[in-house]
């Protein structure tokens, strides 16, 4: 059996990444046989904070700012800390995926990175660059350069702090693409930060068979095409109808995750004598 506890970070908004992220993991036991023991923590709505019981946690993305206090980050920093904790004298290991506004807590709260807000929000799906380490880093080493992911953030980490992430063994393993026309920096898109904790400020939850339908809606293609224009309609249907772009992405990136964390589980452990 693995259990897995998925921290709900959406405060009670609609979205398409909690279905993603249970999609994702009920795949992954039916595809490896494997009896998985799930459970939802609504963190930002009521609070709910997971013990260490747990052999994976997948921190969700959200809405809002990732740098205001709402009262909970204390609890999710405090979870994240015994995570570490745990991982650095104990042989079975605790794992945690980060996805977008979780990737974004994590980088301000442990001031690995500076957090700010965008000039204007990314939405869409665009190019992403794995760095030489990510290229070596087996979550991403299967997919192409550039891979495509959805991205959806009024928020941005940038300027990583290299010597606090060298301190705990981080590494980038992706960043965004190169825009030679405007003069802002490029924002780090993924990280390792220990081998057993990983993050993404993209979704790689995301499917494209529900985003096509999402978008198909009326309502949802007049709002998209409002706020974004129609071009940018398009060009989102014409990637969401390319196996080699997110859909690639979705398959690769957290089932890889989940695969590496259930081997590491149950590897059976030497003692030391």
């Amino acid at each position: 059996m693995l259990s897995v506890a998925i921290l709900d970070m959406y405060k009670g908004e609609p979205n398409q990444g909690m279905r993603n992220i249970h999609q994702l993991v009920d795949s992954f036991a039916l595809t490896h046989n494997v009896t998985v023991n799930k459970q939802v923590f609504d963190i930002r709505g009521a609070n709910e904070i997971p013990n260490l019981a747990f052999d994976i946690y997948i921190s969700s993305g959200g809405p809002g700012s990732p740098i205001d206090a709402e009262g909970w980050e204390a609890s999710w920093k405090s979870l994240v800390e015994d995570i570490i904790a745990y991982n650095l004298v104990e042989p079975n290991k605790k794992w945690l995926f980060l996805i977008c506004h979780s990737f974004q807590l994590m980088c301000f709260h442990f001031n690995l990175a500076v957090v700010n807000k965008r000039q204007s929000e990314s939405f869409g799906i665009f190019p992403i660059h794995p760095t030489k380490q990510g290229k070596q880093n087996a979550i991403i080493a299967a997919l192409p350069d550039p891979f495509y992911a959805v991205d959806s953030r009024k928020w941005q980490v940038i300027q990583p702090n290299l010597i606090a992430l060298d301190e705990i063994g981080a590494k980038i393993l992706a960043i965004e693409k190169q825009r030679p026309h405007v003069s802002f920096e490029r924002a780090t898109m993924a990280i390792e930060f220990t081998p057993e904790i990983f993050g993404t400020q993209f979704h790689p939850e995301a499917d494209a068979k529900g985003m096509l339908h999402y978008l198909g809606e009326k309502e949802k293609k007049e709002l998209v095409i409002q706020n974004y224009g129609l071009k940018k309609y398009n060009d989102m249907v014409e990637s969401l109808e390319d196996p080699k772009k997110i859909a690639l992405t979705q398959q690769l990136m957290l089932p890889v995750f989940l695969r590496n964390a259930h081997d590491k589980i149950n590897q059976p452990i030497v003692s030391k004598k």
